[in-house]
Order: C-alpha cells, then structure tokens, then sequence
C-alpha cells in the first residue's frame, strides 16, 4: 500500500485521537448502546420503498414498518430524482402517519357553539353535501348576458398537495359538474 504524506498524517491524527480519548474518561460505550437500540428496534422490520405523496416530484421513501406500525420514513439514496435527500414536508410523513395529537374523528362546532362534538362519517359528509347545494343554488348564475354560463362563484376549491394527479383530476371534473370555477392548487400558489 502506497501511503501519501497527507494519507500519513491522517492516520497519525486518527491514531492519537483513538490513544488519547480514553485517557481522558471519554468512551465510546454511550455510542454503542445507542446503536445496540438501534440495531433492536429495526430487527425484524419490514422496509418497503414508496413514492412521496407531496408535491409529485417522484421522490422515493424507504419506509420501514414492525407490527403493522410505521416506525421509520426515510429517503431512498439508491433513488436518481432525490437520491435519500428529502423536502421539509416530506421529512415530516413520519408526523402525518404517527402523532398522537392527529384527529381521527369528525368534530363539529355548531354556528355559535362554543364546544366541539364529535360526529359520525356519514353526518359529516351529509351536512356537507347539504351546505355545498345551500350555497350553489342561492348563487346560481344561469346566464350571462345572452351567453348561457351555467356556474357559482360562490364556492372555490383549492387541492392540497398531498393529492396526486388522478386524485386531482377526479376533483377537477366534480367541481367542474358542480359549476364551480374558481379552482386552485397549491403546488401554483
């Protein structure tokens, strides 16, 4: 082996580092406790590779689940589009899939209420239905002058970037049967 000069005192730093450390009461017994855990939390998880749902850049996760729970979200670094490196929402999914704090039922707080209660599913989206043609046909705009214009600008819709293409355009095409013409996303704004 052909060793440089700089390669030589490369060595001779590590080397003194390595003798000297100890000495003085520092260890790297902390290190490898942490790693030990480490190497136990991940034993027997599955790593499945997926695609971030953010924005549709196309950047690959690696997320790795044990017992059905998602315990890791990393990046792919065998991935070309983001090779391992991830956004700051992207960096977050593990948040979006594990928080205590998320809200998994429907709360409502009635028009001047001052408490929140909790709703079933199917009430929700049937209130929803029922304010959204509320709103539709008191703000029906039928004709424009001679031109048949068939819409509301009463309602808007913005998607979420969370949404993928087919997602955005199944919404696209209800809002649009809706009469609904103030679209948006938030990938534009």
């Amino acid at each position: 082996m052909k060793t440089s000069r700089r390669d030589f005192l490369k060595l001779l730093g590590t080397g003194a580092v390595a003798v000297t450390l100890p000495k003085m009461g520092l260890t790297l017994t902390p290190c490898k406790q942490y790693i030990t855990g480490i190497e136990t939390q991940f034993k027997n998880a599955i790593e499945i590779p997926t695609i971030c749902s953010y924005c549709g850049g196309g950047c690959r996760l690696i997320v790795t689940t044990k017992d059905g729970q998602v315990i890791n979200i990393e990046g792919d670094p065998d991935h070309p589009i983001n090779r391992g490196a991830l956004c700051s929402k992207a960096s977050a999914l593990y948040q979006v899939a594990v928080n205590p704090q998320r809200l998994t039922k429907v709360l409502y707080r009635s028009s001047g209420g001052s408490s929140w209660e909790e709703k079933d599913w199917d009430w929700a989206v049937s209130k929803i239905a029922a304010n959204i043609k509320k709103t539709r046909d008191a703000n029906w705009i039928e004709k424009e002058g001679n031109l048949i214009v068939n819409r509301t600008e009463a309602i808007g819709n913005l998607g979420g970037a969370a949404l993928d293409n087919e997602e955005c355009y199944l919404i696209s095409k209800a809002m649009r049967g809706l009469g609904i013409v103030y679209l948006e996303h938030q990938a534009r704004i």
